[in-house]
């Protein structure tokens, strides 16, 4: 392992991939900053440009937004109290409070040291759990695979931050997109109505730039024009020993709880902010302060989303399974570059794999050293009208979509699904399914009709294999649950 890391780091220092990394944590905690367009938005925004570069250099970039945009959304969070990116919105509570207090410098030091520690942490876990599990991987026929694809959709469902069975639709909603264009086993055309651009199927990247780009600028504008940070003086951004003490615990459960939560389907920052906050209110001595400006409700849910992040590349690498919206970006940013991630990924492309996991130990020190130094500038940018900064957004979704294809059809899809998004989020419905169902509907299909073609018709394959039955049961389950919830309501 050792020697396959120092390979990983051969790779993340080439000259064009660190600037690869600098470019992807710069641009994610810019993302991160400025609310409403969060890591999915700017993961969409940039894919067609990372098309035009290396396989490992448009990874690492692409990583480098997904975890920096964490560290950017505290930002945001402590001197607005408006969440940057999903993933911030407990830290906003008790980070806004120590702001009021004239403890904003603290407040922003220790979020980015315990997003340092965690985001540490949740690399070497990477790094000694991917490889096992992709040994374990390699057992897996296609009817495992099917199951746990179908698991992974239904708990990602359950686990959404809106309505359980809105979220249910918005999944089957994408899972008919995904199979628009050419039937992949008897040839024939499907839901293209005649249209020959659509022989192909519909285009990630039209797709996902309008439901998280041109989405996210059409419900901002709406709010208002420009944010208001708190005005206390950022003074010494270094907490004191008394809060450091009162942090290093809740850095330590916030980066474990993170990682195993960022591993399962659906979970990732949002639900591990949560958990991480309410754990630590709970094993408070004093929990009447949270909320107070407790410096504990900074430290834990920031560690937590960043370890998080890390957590969420496991099952991507090692199984080839995205688990939120987010990794199915870099999902789908590999298969398009020719890279199919996996249990073989390891060992067909060592140097995706390693230079990633070397990339982040390298993306988590420029985080650190960046976001302490230009915290000053990144309150200036806080006060750019949004009517500046949105137009400059569309400008480069249009262009990057059209460049691809130089296809008229590929501008109309994502205006389409710009206003798909935008209604979506106006009547309660979660984006993020709809665009993981998508992602993962064309490898649900392919792994049925091969464990058909296994058991020549018999569904019972999928029954009589212990682990996707287990699979099967527990998706089941968790049907079951939102179905009963829903009849109750009725």
């Amino acid at each position: 392992m050792w020697t396959d890391i120092l390979y990983g780091f051969q790779v993340a220092t080439a000259p064009a991939n660190l600037l690869f990394c600098f470019l992807g944590v710069f641009l994610g905690t810019l993302m991160g900053v400025l609310p409403g367009i969060g890591p999915a938005g700017a993961m969409a925004i940039l894919l067609p440009i990372s098309l035009q570069i290396t396989p490992v250099g448009s990874i690492i970039m692409l990583a480098g937004i997904y975890y920096g945009s964490m560290y950017g959304g505290s930002t945001t969070s402590i001197l607005v109290s408006i969440p940057g990116e999903p993933a911030s919105v407990m830290t906003c509570i008790d980070g806004y409070q120590m702001a009021l207090k004239g403890k904003a410098g603290p407040a922003l030091g220790i979020a980015a040291f315990s997003s340092f520690i965690a985001g540490t942490f949740s690399v070497v876990l990477l790094m000694i759990l991917a490889g096992p599990l992709a040994t374990v991987a390699l057992k897996f026929g296609p009817p495992e695979f099917f199951s746990l694809v179908l698991m992974g959709l239904t708990l990602a469902t359950y686990l959404s931050r809106k309505s359980a069975d809105k979220a249910l639709m918005s999944a089957l909603l994408g899972l008919l997109i995904s199979w628009v264009g050419i039937d992949l086993v008897n040839g024939t055309s499907r839901f293209t109505f005649g249209l020959l651009e659509l022989s192909d199927g519909v285009g990630v990247i039209p797709l996902v730039m309008g439901l998280f780009g041109l989405s996210e600028v059409f419900h901002e504008l709406e709010k208002s024009d420009s944010m208001d940070p708190a005005r206390a003086k950022i003074g010494n951004l270094l907490p004191n020993r008394e809060e450091w003490r009162k942090s290093i615990g809740p850095i330590a459960r916030g980066s474990v709880l993170g990682f195993f939560l960022g591993i399962l389907p659906g979970g990732g920052g949002i639900i591990a902010n949560f958990m991480s906050y309410i754990m630590e209110k709970r094993l408070s001595k004093h929990p009447e302060r949270f909320g107070t400006g407790e410096i504990a409700g900074v430290a834990g849910p920031e560690s937590a989303n960043n370890a998080a992040a890390g957590g969420a590349l496991i099952p991507l690498l090692s199984l080839g399974i995205p688990m939120n919206a987010t990794v199915a970006l870099l999902f789908a940013a590999l298969m398009i570059h020719g890279v199919r991630p996996g249990p073989m990924l390891i060992s067909t492309n060592p140097e995706v794999f390693w230079g990633i996991v070397a990339s982040m130990y390298i993306g988590n020190i420029m985080l650190l050293v960046l976001n302490l130094p230009l915290i000053g500038i990144w309150v200036k940018v806080l006060k750019i009208p949004y009517r500046i900064i949105f137009p400059m957004i569309i400008l480069f979704c249009i262009i990057g979509v059209y460049a691809i294809n130089l296809s008229t059809m590929d501008l109309t899809l994502m205006l389409g699904f710009g206003v798909l998004g935008y209604l979506m989020r106006k009547f309660g419905f979660d984006p993020a399914p709809l665009c993981l169902a998508f992602i993962l509907g064309p490898l649900l299909e392919v792994a049925m009709r091969q464990s058909l073609l296994l058991s020549q018709g018999s569904f019972m394959v999928f029954f009589t294999r212990p682990l996707s039955a287990v699979c099967l049961g527990i998706a089941a389950v968790l049907l079951l649950t939102n179905l009963l919830s829903f009849l109750k309501r009725r």
